[in-house]
């Protein structure tokens, strides 16, 4: 590792002050992970005008993923490691978009806000609860540095609405929630019964295989059922379909009914366990303690195509919000039952989509009766991109800064330990370590990082 790389992130050393830009300047930001999802978030931000692309970095800089995204900004300065980037620019960069696999968040993450640069991390937080632990230390620590996960239906109507309902009393005294994602998966269709990580292929030229793998210790061989997506069908790199669609479907419940973490989570199936990649349906039961003035809570979540949840009466079509983005593999396929969630409350139930799809009560007779009693709620001042980028420059506050979307990525941390150990899980939220697993409680931190990665993981 570069010298000064090494420097940038030691222990209470900040290198540079965050820079706030002007109402009138655009934020430089420097994009990591250019190809798939991370050029989706790229062009995002680029189309709110607030910002100048001003480095692009990839571990596969080039390869067919890569193109659309160099042919679109042709003159900015390549790289295929972070470090060099930020150390050969780090001067000209107020902020960062982090669009890489999940375990590689922390950190690309944890470099950038040791500069000094304000960070936009795609969701999950990060693959291990820990991870997500510094990260949220890492934001106190360094308390100028503007944060954001990319959960982007955070910023549009299912956030201010689930927002002013309960301010009003709408969503009270909610004792369940049901959170489905029932689409087909990367792994479905893949043998459960293996017993063993797949062959050596032979390593594309354009990509870094040894730094693809970042701070995780334990290397595999090339194969290319590992990259473009496919990480997250594995345990060792991925977060399946909980880390990949909770932070859609669960956000909101999980602020405003200040959920925190779970003192108790359950897998009651995993269809197809094994020890490589992720079940072919699971269900998962978090359970939340009294809050305040709330009752406790029981969130459970179903994946599977066929591993649906109970429907209530009245429940009616489940839609489909038609702003989610397609994922690489292409449109999102039609299933039984759309992604979303079914909301108990003592008075009212609620179903709702991901992202930003809004609420509606049922059945349709119960809506039509509340609706004179809803609240007025308010528009979007900006979508997630241009709140982060307006929050670089001064103007507004981000709605998924680490302290709110840490303890929603720990969640799914705890929810995919209990899925890959196949067993229940009993959580001390105050000391935050599992009481009755031995193994899982060593999975909350994970094993130590490579030689040369360990700075990252001082705070």
């Amino acid at each position: 590792m570069l010298a000064s790389a090494v420097a940038a992130v030691s222990p209470g050393l900040l290198m540079a002050k965050p820079k706030l830009a002007s109402a009138n300047e655009r934020v430089n930001l420097a994009c990591i992970g250019i190809g798939n999802r991370g050029a989706q978030i790229i062009d995002d931000l680029y189309a709110t005008g607030l910002c100048n692309v001003v480095a692009l970095c990839d571990v596969d800089m080039g390869a067919p993923h890569t193109v659309d995204i160099l042919k679109k900004f042709p003159n900015v300065p390549r790289f295929q490691d972070f470090r060099q980037m930020f150390d050969k620019m780090g001067n000209q960069i107020d902020a960062v978009s982090v669009g890489v696999p999940d375990f590689s968040h922390f950190p690309i993450t944890m470099h950038a806000m040791g500069l000094g640069k304000h960070v936009y991390v795609e969701k999950p937080l990060s693959r291990t609860f820990q991870e997500s632990e510094l990260l949220m230390k890492a934001a106190k620590k360094y308390k100028n540095v503007v944060t954001q996960m990319g959960n982007q239906g955070h910023s549009e109507a299912n956030y201010f609405q689930f927002k002013a309902w309960v301010e009003a009393g709408i969503i009270k005294d909610v004792t369940a929630i049901t959170a489905h994602m029932n689409s087909p998966r990367r792994w479905h269709g893949w043998d459960p019964n293996i017993t063993s990580f797949p062959p050596a292929e032979p390593i594309p030229d354009t990509l870094d295989w040894d730094l693809w793998h970042a701070a995780v210790a334990k290397q595999h061989s090339y194969n290319h059922d590992y990259v473009n997506g496919q990480w997250r069908c594995w345990y060792d790199f991925g977060m399946g379909a909980l880390g990949d669609w909770g932070a859609h479907i669960i956000d909101t419940a999980h602020q405003f009914l200040d959920l925190g973490l779970p003192y108790e989570v359950e897998c009651t199936k995993a269809t197809g366990h094994n020890d490589f990649f992720f079940p072919m349906s699971s269900t998962i039961v978090f359970r939340f303690p009294e809050r305040k003035r709330m009752p406790g809570l029981d969130i459970t979540w179903y994946d599977g195509v066929d591993n649906l949840p109970p429907i209530p009466e009245g429940y009616g079509v489940s839609g489909l919000d038609p702003n989610i983005p397609p994922p690489s593999t292409g449109k999102l396929e039609p299933v039984k039952l759309n992604p979303g969630k079914i909301i108990y409350g003592k008075d009212l139930t609620f179903k709702g989509g991901s992202h930003g799809s809004t609420l509606s009560i049922i059945p349709e007779e119960k809506a039509k009766e509340m609706a004179s009693r809803l609240p007025e709620v308010p528009a979007s001042p900006s979508n997630h991109f241009a709140n982060f980028l307006k929050a670089c420059k001064g103007e507004e506050k981000t709605r998924s800064p680490f302290e709110i979307s840490g303890p929603l990525s720990q969640v799914f941390c705890l929810g995919v330990l209990s899925q890959r150990l196949n067993t229940k899980l009993e959580f001390d939220r105050k000391k935050k370590i599992i009481t009755n697993n031995k193994t899982a409680n060593e999975l909350l931190i994970g094993p130590p990082p490579r030689k040369g990665w360990e700075q990252y993981y001082q705070v």
